[in-house]
């Protein structure tokens, strides 16, 4: 159980030295050692390698296939890349707890490469480029959507408080024409939002039926005359093995002790024999 709500998943815990360790916490592992070093690169002035690693849908376009993993390891340092950090194990955590270890990194993946196959989709029309981590915000729609009454600072609920940022965000991008920002914000988040909504039973996604082979008839041989006879007997005699309990019930009990079920039983089996009788006549 988590500050929130219940997890649906129970995934082991990983400990070091009795503090618990998440996925989130190697993802800002990964991150923050990937802005120590291109810190590094930039102060040397190396900035060949730098451009190898960005996303730029026209590169990708040409066979850099690489450049759609690699983007989110550009991150130079900054106080936005400290507030995204910080996003990711605040929320990501919570997040994570929530649905256990395999489905988070199911999300993180899904908000991690959206973005980038969107722009290799776009890139015939509008060549966009993009570098550094984008995930953080959209783990933190991912919680909003989870708990969307959970107090934040201020005693903002955190339903508000996505609304807002969402909003104030948007803004930002479209006063600044910043449409590679606008596209990255709503594609993580609405792919976060619709994943927790998934997951939820909110809604299911259309399965693609394949065609189904028909069955192949087949012919069975015809079985000799006497198997025959003993196939179609095997009900008659049962229906008058029936029968024949019946009546040494009646003998033994009176017709008294019969239920209505068996003196319905009694009666079909009588027409069947009258019906046997007339036939052999």
């Amino acid at each position: 159980m988590n500050g929130y709500g219940t997890s649906e998943e129970h995934q082991p815990v990983t400990y070091l030295r009795g503090y618990p360790l998440y996925a989130t916490h190697f993802l800002v592992v990964v991150f923050t050692g990937s802005m120590l070093a291109a810190t590094l690169l930039l102060f040397s002035r190396v900035d060949a390698i730098v451009g190898w690693l960005t996303f730029d849908s026209a590169h990708v376009l040409r066979g850099q296939v690489w450049r759609v993993a690699t983007y989110g390891l550009v991150n130079p340092p900054s106080l936005s890349f400290v507030i995204d950090m910080l996003m990711l194990v605040w929320f990501g955590r919570e997040v994570e707890k929530f649905f256990g270890r395999r489905k988070f990194f199911l999300l993180y993946a899904g908000v991690y490469l959206i973005t980038p196959l969107l722009f290799t989709a776009l890139a015939k029309w509008f060549p966009l480029s993009l570098a550094g981590e984008t995930g953080a915000f959209a783990l933190f729609i991912a919680f909003a959507t989870l708990y969307p009454n959970a107090v934040l600072m201020f005693d903002i609920l955190a339903k508000v408080a996505a609304g807002v940022l969402v909003g104030i965000f948007t803004l930002i991008a479209l006063a600044n024409h910043n449409w590679t920002e606008l596209i990255s914000l709503w594609a993580t988040s609405g792919f976060a939002f619709l994943f927790v909504r998934h997951e939820q039973g909110l809604f299911t996604l259309p399965r693609l039926r394949l065609p189904r082979r028909k069955p192949k008839l087949r012919v069975l041989p015809d079985l000799p005359a006497t198997k025959r006879a003993a196939v179609s007997s095997a009900p008659e005699d049962a229906s008058m093995s029936e029968v024949d309990a019946l009546l040494d019930k009646i003998a033994r009990s009176g017709i008294g002790s019969l239920t209505a079920k068996e003196r319905a039983r009694l009666e079909k089996g009588r027409e069947s024999l009258l019906k046997k009788e007339s036939g052999r006549r």
